[in-house]
């Protein structure tokens, strides 16, 4: 990774503490970080479809992910489940997680920082049109996944992302309320762990902000502070958003000392077990 774009300057740095969010254009290379997880993913796509005896184009990465992928679940939903479990695995999405790179941007945002990367906060999300079951609704980061209050997450497409794909959607400035108590509740569409998360009092906090949902491309890189509320926009179109997420952390962060960088559910850990004081009943969230 050599591209000019990946710098984080002290304006950036400032832009970032005030928004709680970056968009870096350009920051990866496609050719060279993005072309060679797609095709991980093509090649993942290949093994599976034959298996399944699913006849479908994965002859380029788009056919892949955007036709061969939406006929596999279409024949057996579980399938796609196999796919998410296993693209995490690519060695060339590996290396753009642990890049020296992302290190440097880690450190250009939080000087004097010790980064640490979040085991199980690393994977390539597939939205599907119309799934509200795994959609993100409003959170912030940190209590999903732990780790340190002091955290950054990395968000980059790996496919163009669209306006009826439903990029990402952030309250502009939010990072600034602190950690935002949570309730549990599967939301009538069997939301699980995470997923199933919401912020105490979210319309009250969150018509406080202005709203934003860049649209990005591949080697774009979004950058959100562990407390900045966002979510998952609503994928209106025909086919899948691919996206690839990870999770950088400050060693260095008190909260994150004290319960000794636990993870939260993805590491089988539930938030409200560490730190119980952020979990409020739904009868008082309403």
């Amino acid at each position: 990774m050599t591209n000019a774009n990946a710098k984080i300057t002290d304006s950036l740095r400032a832009d970032f503490g005030t928004r709680g969010y970056l968009v870096m254009r350009g920051f990866y290379d496609p050719a060279a970080d993005i072309a060679p997880i797609q095709e991980g993913i093509r090649q993942v796509l290949e093994v599976i479809c034959k298996k399944y005896g699913v006849d479908a184009p994965i002859e380029t990465t788009h056919d892949a992910m955007m036709i061969a992928y939406p006929k596999l679940i279409a024949k057996n939903r579980s399938w796609g489940g196999e796919v998410y479990d296993a693209i995490k695995q690519i060695p060339a999405f590996m290396r753009l997680v642990t890049s020296i790179t992302n290190d440097e941007a880690f450190k250009a945002l939080r000087p004097d920082s010790v980064p640490g990367i979040a085991a199980g906060g690393y994977g390539i999300r597939i939205d599907n049109p119309g799934e509200e079951k795994f959609r993100a609704q409003w959170h912030q980061e940190f209590p999903g996944q732990l780790r340190s209050v002091d955290g950054v997450v990395f968000w980059t497409p790996l496919l163009p992302v669209t306006q009826d794909m439903g990029p990402v959607q952030i309250a502009e400035g939010s990072h600034a309320e602190g950690l935002v108590p949570v309730y549990e509740d599967d939301a009538g569409a069997g939301k699980t762990g995470a997923y199933a998360l919401h912020l105490d009092r979210a319309e009250e906090r969150l018509a406080r902000y202005k709203h934003v949902a860049p649209l990005t491309n591949p080697g774009d890189l979004v950058l959100m502070d562990f407390l900045t509320l966002h979510q998952s926009g609503h994928n209106v179109s025909t086919t899948p958003r691919w996206s690839i997420q990870f999770r950088y952390f400050n060693y260095l962060e008190p909260v994150g000392i004290r319960i000794g960088w636990k993870g939260s559910f993805a590491a089988g850990v539930k938030f409200a077990d560490v730190l119980p004081e952020l979990s409020v009943r739904r009868e008082a969230a309403e």
